[in-house]
């Protein structure tokens, strides 16, 4: 095996992950960090009674916070510089996490009450849960053109290993 690459790197085969597997696994792992940060501002906002807007603004950020860290960590723990590890997560991914909160958010705001509903309510959780699957289906083709043209994932998973 090749001294680069890690046990996690190849399929069952033996061979390199297909460019569909990579960028599903980018998506997801974008989506964790932005789902937590999305999630936590939007109970925060409806807890708080915030209006809509400041709800979602708290969510946009605390998304983009927790997709960053989610990145950012681990190439810090694995040795490379704050700065160097901040552009690559900017790098990586600024654009999937666009996308994710334009689309999350905008389906929070079309689904009927779901802004408004209280936190002990399905139309408040089922929307968010739904908003952000769709956020992920919606980021995954844009990951696997960035990650085809080695940009957004592709220059994370360079550093890696």
């Amino acid at each position: 095996m090749d001294q680069t690459r890690s046990p996690h790197d190849h399929n069952d085969q033996g061979s390199e992950p297909s460019l569909n597997q990579t960028a599903f696994q980018a998506t997801v792992h974008c989506l964790t960090g932005c789902a937590i940060g999305e999630v936590l501002g939007m109970v925060i906002g409806t807890a708080l009674g915030l209006g809509n807007l400041a709800t979602i603004a708290l969510a946009v950020v605390l998304a983009f916070l927790f997709g960053y860290a989610f990145t950012l960590i681990p190439l810090v723990r694995s040795g490379l510089a704050v700065g160097t590890a901040l552009g690559l997560a900017f790098a990586s991914y600024t654009i999937s996490i666009t996308i994710m909160e334009i689309v999350d958010n905008a389906i929070m705001l079309v689904i009927p009450g779901a802004m408004d509903a209280g936190l002990d309510t399905w139309l408040f959780w089922g929307s968010l849960v739904f908003s952000l699957v769709v956020a992920g289906v919606a980021a995954f083709p844009v990951n696997r053109w960035l990650i085809a043209r080695g940009r957004g994932h592709a220059v994370l998973h360079r550093h890696h290993h």
